[in-house]
């Protein structure tokens, strides 16, 4: 009797280990997969002030939009450094105002024949597809992470432990209609 009852204590152990260890892992992943976005994120943030230069030189009158965007990478800049909640609206206006910047360029033909222009747009357009990757593999690894933390057995240790609930990172809500709402086509 006294084997069985060892036996039963030992694979309990063992089995609380493998789930603590799995735990560890997923919070590891999780913290890389931040670390994917958020390298992304400050390769567009250094990208910006070439770009909003570059416009300058040819729509010099356009300081409210060039303004915003700086202020909007600034604030982005800023919010990084507090987490996936804070960066996610961020990082929505600025997206915006970029929006708005690629829109006024529009209005100058020189600018969009400009080899630098067309330069750094390309590659803005590349870290945009790239953060988009890293932002679905953070939240996949969150979600993964999350769900390990609210089941059985480790919704009855985990917090005592430490692990806690990572929180997604999520696009503002008017960048998030806008992503959804069709495009309108004219010729």
């Amino acid at each position: 009797m006294l084997w069985v009852i060892l036996g039963i204590i030992v694979v309990v152990i063992v089995w609380l280990v493998i789930v603590y260890n799995r735990l560890v892992t997923l919070r590891q992943v999780t913290g890389q997969s931040w670390s994917d976005v958020d390298v992304q994120l400050k390769q567009r943030h250094d990208l910006i002030p070439n770009l909003v230069e570059t416009v300058k030189g040819y729509a010099a009158h356009e300081k409210t939009t060039l303004d915003a965007v700086i202020q909007a990478r600034n604030a982005a800049v800023t919010a990084q450094a507090q987490g996936p909640a804070a960066a996610g609206p961020a990082e929505g206006a600025l997206g915006a105002a970029l929006g708005r910047l690629f829109a006024l360029s529009e209005a100058y033909p020189d600018l969009k024949a400009n080899q630098n222009f067309l330069s750094l747009q390309s590659e803005l357009s590349d870290i945009e597809n790239k953060i988009a990757a890293a932002r679905r593999f953070y939240n996949s690894s969150v979600a993964e992470y999350n769900a390990m933390t609210e089941s059985v057995p480790a919704v009855f240790f985990a917090r005592s432990m430490g692990f806690q609930q990572r929180g997604f990172f999520e696009l503002p809500e008017g960048e998030r209609t806008a992503v959804q709402a069709a495009p309108t086509v004219k010729f």
